[in-house]
């Protein structure tokens, strides 16, 4: 197989692997009574952007968009992926092969300026969550899901390394 489509399959797989991850502890909060994302809503946000429409007063209150929970969770994956994709073009492919922590966590830590500076302002919840009833607890939820996502994409290259030799 050739490097390139060698090393997008990886980036790939390490982008889905850390979702899933991701997935996990947002299913085990959910189980705990932890409010979670809901994902319906991240699609609603993308099925507007064909409408021209980029920012709401409040996502829940916008007009629901057909099919906006696949969506969600479509742009929820891909968005994964891409971050896998920067964690590997800031480290390089050596990274992808030889995993360490640290990189992993540092990039994740970095992607909470997404929903900090452009979803959550978007979606009617201000910047870092700042119109929301308890910003912090939210930062925090944040933060903590950033984290899981670091340690996911770690453990799944640290698995895809494995299973290649």
């Amino acid at each position: 197989m050739n490097t390139f489509i060698s090393g997008a399959a990886h980036i790939l797989l390490i982008g889905v692997g850390a979702t899933a991850v991701m997935d996990a502890w947002l299913l085990l909060l959910q189980r705990l009574g932890v409010p979670t994302l809901n994902f319906a809503m991240i699609g609603r946000w993308a099925g507007h952007w064909r409408r021209g429409t980029w920012k709401h007063e409040a996502i829940a209150k916008a007009a629901p968009v057909r099919g906006e929970l696949a969506l969600g969770w479509f742009f929820h994956y891909a968005t994964g992926i891409a971050f896998a994709g920067l964690l590997a073009g800031i480290f390089g492919m050596d990274w992808v092969h030889n995993p360490t922590l640290l990189p992993a966590l540092c990039v994740s830590m970095a992607t909470v300026a997404a929903p900090w500076l452009v979803m959550q302002p978007a979606m009617g919840a201000g910047i870092a969550s700042s119109r929301t009833p308890a910003p912090a607890k939210s930062r925090l939820r944040s933060l903590a899901n950033h984290t899981v996502f670091g340690l996911g994409l770690y453990l799944a290259a640290v698995f895809l390394a494995w299973i290649s030799q």
